[in-house]
């Protein structure tokens, strides 16, 4: 007579929670998709030609002038590192840089990318602060070449009539962090501008209209309007590349340098803070 053995079933080993995603390991997936787009470099090279095109271009433009001039006329003309930075160019560069923040978050909602991002990361907060530092870090970086070599560039031909400068001049260092800075200021309000609206017509337009038309809807001859008009990033970029005193009889209420560091400041402040807001309180 055989005995059965009893057999106790098997139980399947419990499943291994995978480990919270880690702060570092956000932004390298930030940064993975934003160099895997092929438009990325080619939106850097242009932008940052074009930019110092453009101050080499106004450079040129300030020596044929130049020649006009006697060596005592010269002089007078005094400090133009304003040639370094044209506003033509730099207010290119607020637009595309705008845009671009703008469709890094608009293009992860129409495709549906960024569902799948929040089920792997339910902390969404710290989702968008990884979308906030990855631009701000690699616009940073451009914005410090477009400066310098918009800079370096029109001081080398302005010295062709002597009347360029060094960086130690002062002002120099001023212009060179602000308008280093601009670029990353317009990339986290267009960050901000595409959490809040989500589409990406109207994320683009609100971002070109609030960062460069808003602005000359108001003058400076009245006191509510001058604030409105000193509150805007590319009002307070003027200020911050300007190296003269507003000029009393020409500008009733004129913007203020520190006024103009608190501008750059507040902004993406209030543009990520929003961002981290809203996309906590609302479905994806």
């Amino acid at each position: 007579m055989t005995t059965l053995a009893t057999v106790s079933p098997t139980t399947a080993p419990a499943p291994v929670a995978e480990p919270p995603a880690r702060f570092r390991d956000l932004l390298a997936s930030e940064w993975i998709k934003m160099r895997s787009l092929r438009s990325t470099p080619w939106t850097l090279a242009l932008t940052t030609l074009f930019v110092i095109g453009s101050a080499a271009v106004a450079a040129l433009a300030e020596n044929r002038n130049l020649e006009k001039l006697s060596p005592d006329a010269r002089t007078a003309q005094g400090f133009l590192v304003f040639d370094a930075f044209p506003p033509a160019g730099y207010m290119t560069l607020m637009l595309v840089v705008g845009c671009i923040g703008a469709l890094t978050v608009v293009s992860e909602y129409n495709s549906g990318l960024i569902r799948t991002t929040t089920v792997a990361v339910p902390a969404r907060g710290a989702v968008v602060l990884a979308k906030a530092v990855v631009p701000t870090a690699l616009w940073t970086a451009v914005g410090t070449v477009i400066s310098t070599g918009s800079f370096l560039v029109s001081q080398a031909i302005l010295n062709g009539q002597h009347t360029g400068v060094r960086l130690t001049h002062p002002g120099v260092l001023r212009a060179l962090v602000a308008s280093a800075l601009l670029a990353p200021v317009c990339a986290l309000m267009g960050l901000g501008f595409g959490v809040l609206i989500r589409h990406s017509a109207t994320t683009m337009v609100t971002s070109v209209f609030t960062l460069l038309m808003l602005p000359t809807l108001f003058s400076q001859s009245e006191r509510w309007s001058a604030t409105v008009n000193h509150a805007m990033p590319v009002t307070a970029w003027k200020r911050l590349v300007q190296n003269w005193s507003p000029d009393p009889d020409s500008l009733a209420y004129a913007a203020t340098v520190p006024g103009s560091w608190f501008v750059y400041a507040l902004w993406p402040l209030i543009a990520v803070a929003l961002a981290v807001v809203v996309v906590r309180r609302r479905d994806v």
